[in-house]
């Protein structure tokens, strides 16, 4: 696998490759200090993206107009001395995020009326100084790991366009890795941020329920869905929650306020992490993959020779999928059952619709309720005082594959669907019913060069802790350095 330093130059025998965007705090930074200018950077994303329409296919819907108008009054303001965390940087945002004047498709197909207003993270965005250039693809509802639909085509990988880049915030993370923004917001609701980060070689962070709040909805997909940042580096994604992040004065989920990007400048100090390969009781008994476990275990020992103690332990799940199930089936039923045109829907999403409204009322009531019990035995794992071992931090594999190739889960029934992506995605969705934060690194790449991640779990409101982890661990990697093939380099195996 290559890897590039953007201040190396190249020598005589070494091909030269595109300039690399900046990333999100060189964006902010540059333009603070008058070096660039909004209205170059958000053309120049602008332009990316439309050259990467016929490859990746990352955007359902551009706003290049708006955006460009807003690049010019983003200098205006630059210029008369105006300063904001993101004054100026262009960003995306996933197709289920209002942006005022847009379709919320939510990767479905079908006619939808313009949201009337920004959702509250959008807004936030948009105070931090942030332009928004567009909305990635997200498959529909977004309930797979993959990033595919007849509304919208095919979202391909950077890293190899054969293959997917996860979902549902798959858009979001092939634009990320592909260099055409330096940050965009995703959401997870059984994995969606982390899974996809961890098959474009990203940063993704699920933060703690009602962080960055999801309003208008209240409690998305009963509870499991929360939106969070996609990042090459943990100081872009720390930088990217901390703008997005606070309630909307009707959330119910309301957290103390956390200062990612001040975390992700501190030693995490000596931890205590578990690192568990084994992933919660599914209907699957797949093994990870072997280049999984082999990418996962070089993490921890260089978490051990980064001197922290690092031994296999695992917290005890139970039968935590009783739970996921039912709301995740309600979430998806209460939302298609507004799409005004049904018959447009994947039959997938008909036969979830189906299923959902059977396991409403109270069902999901009683799948919810069993939260408590959950986050007293899971969360035993983390604290001594509920006679647990006392970890600091819980390191698993993000996925149990490498990224699938595209295509692979067409013409599947439903329930063929959700087992191979059981299979592949064992580990991520348990996180989504505690409400609890995870970060996906980078874990390195397999032999045909897919990268793969890992996740760091943490217990309630970990969030500060899990960056300073992140950091130190990208200090000491430097995943950055490595990045996918220029467009129209050879692709895919």
């Amino acid at each position: 696998m290559s890897s590039a330093d953007p201040t190396e130059r190249p020598g005589p025998t070494r091909p030269t490759r595109p300039a690399v965007p900046p990333g999100l705090v060189d964006c902010a930074r540059e333009l603070a200090e008058g070096r660039t200018t909004s209205s170059g950077l958000v053309a120049a994303a602008l332009a990316r993206i439309e050259a990467s329409r016929g490859t990746l296919n990352a955007f359902r819907q551009l706003r290049t107009e708006a955006a460009l108008a807003e690049a010019a009054e983003a200098d205006r303001r630059l210029d008369a001395g105006e300063r904001l965390p993101l004054l100026g940087v262009p960003v995306a945002v996933k197709d289920d995020t209002d942006v005022a004047g847009m379709p919320t498709y939510f990767g479905c197909d079908g006619v939808l009326p313009p949201a009337p207003a920004d959702s509250e993270a959008v807004r936030r965005l948009r105070a931090a100084g942030a332009v928004v250039v567009g909305k990635t693809n997200s498959c529909e509802l977004g309930q797979w790991a993959f990033t595919e639909g007849p509304a919208f085509g095919v979202t391909r990988n950077p890293w190899s366009t054969a293959h997917t880049p996860g979902g549902s915030s798959g858009g979001s993370a092939a634009a990320v890795a592909a260099g055409l923004v330096p940050a965009a917001l995703g959401s997870d609701g059984a994995g969606s941020i982390r899974i996809p980060a961890a098959w474009t070689h990203l940063v993704g962070i699920k933060p703690q329920r009602g962080r960055i709040s999801v309003h208008p909805h209240s409690d998305a997909f009963q509870g499991l869905t929360v939106n969070g940042p996609l990042a090459r580096t943990v100081a872009d994604a720390a930088l990217l929650l901390d703008a997005a992040a606070g309630p909307h004065p009707g959330d119910p989920h309301r957290p103390p306020a956390v200062d990612a990007s001040a975390a992700a400048r501190r030693d995490p100090g000596r931890l205590r992490i578990g690192l568990s390969l084994r992933p919660p009781l599914t209907l699957t008994r797949n093994a990870p993959h072997p280049e999984v476990v082999h990418a996962v275990t070089a993490l921890a020992e260089a978490l051990a020779r980064l001197g922290h103690h690092v031994e296999e332990a695992g917290p005890r799940y139970g039968l935590i999928g009783l739970s996921f199930v039912p709301r995740a089936t309600a979430g998806i039923a209460e939302l298609a059952a507004l799409h005004p045109e049904p018959g447009l829907l994947d039959p997938r999403t008909r036969s979830a619709l189906r299923t959902g409204t059977r396991l409403g009322g109270r069902v999901v009531r009683a799948a919810r309720a069993r939260e408590v019990r959950q986050h007293a035995r899971i969360g035993a794992f983390f604290d001594t005082a509920r006679g647990g071992p006392g970890y600091d931090v819980l390191l698993t594999p993000t996925t149990a594959a490498p990224p699938p190739r595209v295509g692979a889960f067409d013409h599947l029934s439903a329930w063929r669907t959700d087992l191979a992506m059981t299979s592949a995605c064992p580990y991520a969705w348990p996180w989504n019913v505690l409400g609890w934060p995870g970060v996906n690194v980078p874990a390195g790449f397999t032999r045909d060069g897919l990268p793969v991640g890992a996740q760091l779990l943490g217990p309630s409101r970990s969030e500060a802790l899990l960056v300073s982890l992140a950091a130190q661990l990208e200090a000491d990697r430097r995943w950055y350095e490595h990045r996918p093939p220029p467009p129209g380099a050879p692709r895919g195996r």
